[in-house]
């Protein structure tokens, strides 16, 4: 590629439900969960450079001041350049518009995206070898380099497709609270539920939320036991107008409502700031397929 910096998008990953079906014996939980992608998100770039360097802005670029060194960015980057036996580097940029720790998958997206901008760079594909080296930097990283609808079953690293979602909408809404998923995970008690999928997806917003209202997210209980806000940032989304289903994404704390127009979640995530200004609220749409970006 020549005279362009590469750029890739990195969206917010939603749990649409989340069953938590039982835990292994080192301690890691196995899921059972409807993964889609928002056309919300943080964006990163790639230019050629001597060795690896990150720099971050945006608004919530702060978030993350102090920690570069570790970031996942970093981390895909060195981790595809010893897949490939590549010895030069790309100074990257990430443009954070995700709040951090905020159950929506923004350092495991950021680190797909930056994988599929150096890929861009180098013109070199990312092969199945490449995602599996990738993925051992977190259990998120297979479904973000997916970036489309999926089934997420096992600690996340198995998936399944689950083909086109209807057009529908959305308005996620975070109480300016970190929420470290190990700690969610820590915290929950209780039995474990049964896989739960459906197939085919419904062909239409109503009716894919009522097939998710008979699902849960399995974390949340023990998410607003750790913070309760999120129990307000809920009930205030069930009660905007046009809202379809309310639910806690992930491991919290970001919580979404679904709307069956474009119109009404960005109306609903208008007179929701006004009312909560010290939240981060963002509408926007589900991607109804894989990620479109220019090759």
């Amino acid at each position: 590629m020549t005279g362009a910096v590469p750029s890739a998008f990195a969206p917010a990953k939603v749990n649409l439900y989340l069953h938590v079906t039982g835990r292994r014996a080192d301690g890691y939980h196995l899921l059972d969960s409807l993964v889609a992608f928002a056309d919300v998100g943080d964006e990163v770039t790639a230019a050629p450079a001597p060795e690896f360097s990150l720099s971050v802005g945006g608004p919530e670029a702060a978030a993350l001041a102090g920690t570069l060194d570790d970031n996942l960015v970093l981390r895909a980057a060195r981790r595809l350049a010893a897949y490939y036996g590549i010895t030069a580097g790309a100074a990257l940029h990430l443009q954070k518009r995700l709040p951090i720790a905020s159950g929506i998958g923004g350092g495991s997206s950021d680190a797909a995206a930056a994988a599929r901008a150096l890929s861009r760079l180098g013109q070199a594909p990312l092969d199945a070898g490449a995602a599996a080296a990738l993925a051992e930097l977190g259990a998120d990283i297979p479904a973000c380099l997916a970036a489309a609808p999926v089934w997420v079953g096992g600690t996340g690293e198995e998936l399944s497709a689950a083909g086109t979602l209807p057009e529908i909408s959305i308005v996620l809404a975070n109480p300016r609270k970190p929420l470290p998923t190990a700690d969610v995970f820590r915290a929950r008690t209780g039995p474990f539920s049964s896989a739960a999928r459906f197939m085919p997806l419904p062909a239409d917003a109503a009716a894919l939320a009522a097939a998710l209202a008979l699902r849960r997210n399995d974390l949340t209980e023990a998410a607003i036991g750790l913070i309760p806000e999120i129990a307000t940032v809920l009930n205030r989304l069930a009660r905007l107008p046009g809202a379809l289903l309310a639910r806690m994404s992930g491991s919290g704390a970001t919580c979404f409502a679904l709307f069956g127009d474009r119109a009404a979640a960005v109306h609903a995530g208008d007179t929701l700031a006004v009312s909560q200004p010290g939240w981060w609220i963002a509408p926007g749409r589900l991607l109804a397929d894989r990620l479109a970006e220019p090759d």
